[in-house]
């Protein structure tokens, strides 16, 4: 039985039997012994759901982090890989028509590069968000849906996120040649007939992609721990999330 069960249950019997009981001093009474029932029940205590979440989202995060972190992290999956910018892509075909291919494949590929170097950065920034994580915080995130950690975190670390990965994104596609890369792009791009507006800051481009890329996957993991009994590696996390 759930906690907000346990409650309900509590309160209608409660409810029921005090107005015959001799002792009963009215609402002052009844909150009392409600929380009393509630807090010798076997459900998690206050504490165990701030520190079952906490144990929850310290998994996830170092997962997401693991995960991006690795070679072919962001490249190597549809669903957080760094594309061509949109300009780029509308004429990418004529490009590679014209022997350009090799160009397009290699800044695809450092661009990627660049995000999974900075992703480990993500890491400390998440742990501070989970330090300062208030009773009233776990309570909205254990009932909200199925990303709603996420979408805390998206809320406590994007803009701190943007500004530790915009250094480390450029400095990485300098070290890539991703910035060299694109110049030549762009230098054929200008040649193009209806080529469109090629212009684009790849500092902000690949900085913004990387930290999109780390919420899409964090949400994955937030969903696999909240679904998946499996993904309860801990008996806190069981006691918790069931």
């Amino acid at each position: 039985m759930n906690r907000e069960k346990l409650l309900v249950g509590a309160c209608t019997m409660i409810l029921l039997l005090t107005p015959f009981s001799p002792g009963f001093a009215g609402w002052g009474d009844l909150l009392k012994t409600v929380q009393e029932a509630v807090e010798g029940s076997s459900g998690p205590s206050r504490g165990e759901i701030v520190d079952g979440l906490k144990q929850a989202l310290e998994i996830g995060t170092g997962n997401t982090v693991r995960a991006l972190s690795r070679l072919d992290g962001y490249y190597g999956h549809p669903e957080v890989n760094i594309p061509l910018p949109q300009s780029v892509q509308t004429v990418e075909k004529l490009l590679r028509t014209t022997g350009f291919g090799p160009q397009l494949d290699a800044f695809e590929l450092s661009m990627n590069r660049a995000a999974e170097k900075a992703a480990p950065e993500a890491e400390a920034l998440f742990v501070d968000a989970i330090k300062a994580m208030t009773f009233a915080d776990a309570q909205q995130i254990l009932k909200g849906a199925d990303d709603a950690a996420t979408v805390y975190f998206r809320d406590k670390t994007a803009d701190q996120l943007q500004a530790l990965f915009k250094p480390i994104v450029h400095a990485s596609m300098d070290r890539v040649g991703v910035t060299r890369t694109y110049r030549s792009l762009s230098e054929k791009m200008e040649t193009l007939p209806f080529a469109a507006d090629y212009a684009v800051d790849l500092d902000d481009y690949v900085t913004g992609k990387s930290i999109d890329g780390l919420f899409i996957r964090l949400a994955q993991e937030e969903a696999r721990i909240r679904n998946d009994p499996a993904a309860r590696v801990t008996e806190l996390l069981q006691k918790v999330f069931r």
